[in-house]
């Protein structure tokens, strides 16, 4: 596999249209299976999948376990690190917040190229114990959670499940394990919420959340300063700006834009207070695979043992974003273009369920200290997203639900 585009997170663009009903609890379900599908992990056969897709090329290679992996993000990154030589083990759920067939299109995609993704829950303790016994993972890259503004109006707990009580998980299997493994994840852009002040650097509060989204994600910050204080675990969150691309997240505006104008329905396009612009630092996702694998090669080695801090362990927080706010009429223009349809606009008033008007990274600590350097313009990165898209469910004829 050369590259995952072929048909092969205030960080997401707020514009989300909320799942289906029958993904209104998507935590309940996956609780309700997790100790059947636990108990069906063992076996040689399992230990051998595990181990052989968690094996590096090299033997310095890293191991790492990749929570999310059947994600958007997860499957570029995994599909990554396994190109490059390291080993790669995914976990997922599968959940149905958004169409899960499409997340089997990506399992399907990387087992091609080696990953075996295990699903299962990262509140599962059992799980975790026995695939840690199996590997010695020296990394974990920590993706899983529960995305989206909107949704999180209707399915509060589903946040907490995911996005506080799984980091909780993992980092409490993590915190044990000897020797620990160095620590990557997904915090959000969303955690900077009602600031005012642009661009958006590390050093601004992040004391304002917007939406409950937001909000699990700033605690998700504090949970990892906890553990690094108390436990020395090597810990560095990514705040992720509104991230794009091909075999990207349908709840995303960008992507249900252009399923709806192939549709010739209209797209809501939202402004803000006093007929303001809406904008959004798109960042495609090549450029945020690059942002990760960059922190994972810098991440130094946890340094407790057993549960006990030995010394201090590094603890880091880095924005990815694109640096190029773009306004959301802007990004429809592009798709006019690209899909040579003309949209059918719907203008009106950005609602009060946890949107923010802008986001602005300042990517200035990234590029010192990750050497992270984004590379793709909008028109470039919806190009490949436009031909991904057309060949996955125009020419595969899936159905975009």
């Amino acid at each position: 596999m050369k590259h995952i585009d072929s048909p092969s997170t205030p960080g997401k663009i707020k514009m989300e249209k909320s799942p289906s009903p029958s993904s209104s609890n998507p935590a309940s379900s996956d609780l309700s299976r997790r100790s059947l599908r636990t108990s069906s992990y063992s076996g040689p056969d399992f230990e051998k999948r595990v181990r052989q897709s968690a094996k590096p090329r090299s033997r310095h290679g890293m191991s790492v376990l990749v929570t999310g992996a059947a994600g958007f993000v997860g499957t570029h990154v995994s599909a990554s690190l396994k190109r490059r030589g390291e080993g790669v083990l995914g976990l997922d759920n599968f959940n149905s917040y958004y169409d899960p067939s499409l997340k089997r299109a990506r399992q399907t995609l990387l087992e091609r190229s080696g990953v075996y993704i295990v699903e299962g829950d990262i509140n599962d303790g059992a799980l975790l114990a026995k695939l840690f016994d199996i590997v010695p993972f020296t990394h974990v890259m920590h993706l899983a959670a529960q995305a989206g503004v909107r949704f999180a109006m209707e399915n509060p707990s589903s946040y907490v499940h995911s996005n506080i009580a799984g980091l909780v998980s993992v980092l409490e299997f993590c915190k044990n394990v000897n020797p620990q493994p160095a620590i990557v994840w997904a915090s959000s852009s969303s955690v900077y919420g009602l600031n005012t002040k642009v661009p958006f650097s590390e050093r601004d509060r992040t004391d304002q959340p917007a939406s409950l989204y937001a909000a699990t994600k700033k605690a998700g910050e504090e949970i990892a300063h906890t553990y690094n204080h108390i436990y020395g675990l090597s810990l560095t969150g990514l705040r992720f700006f509104t991230v794009y691309g091909p075999w990207g997240r349908p709840d995303m505006a960008y992507f249900f834009f252009t399923r709806d104008m192939l549709k010739g329905k209209s797209i809501p396009i939202f402004e803000a207070v006093n007929h303001g612009t809406v904008a959004r630092d798109f960042t495609f996702i090549e450029d945020i695979v690059k942002g990760c694998l960059a922190a994972l090669d810098t991440a130094e080695k946890s340094t407790g043992s057993g549960g006990k801090k030995k010394g201090p362990a590094q603890l880091r927080v880095y924005n990815l974003g694109n640096t190029s706010p773009v306004p959301v009429g802007d990004l429809v223009s592009i798709l006019e273009k690209l899909l040579k349809v003309k949209a059918k606009r719907l203008v009106m008033k950005m609602p009060r369920n946890g949107d923010v008007p802008f986001t602005h990274a300042n990517i200035s600590l990234a590029e010192r200290e990750l050497g992270y350097k984004p590379t793709t313009d909008l028109h470039t990165g919806l190009k490949k997203f436009v031909q991904w898209y057309l060949s996955y469910y125009v020419d595969g004829k899936k159905s975009a639900q």
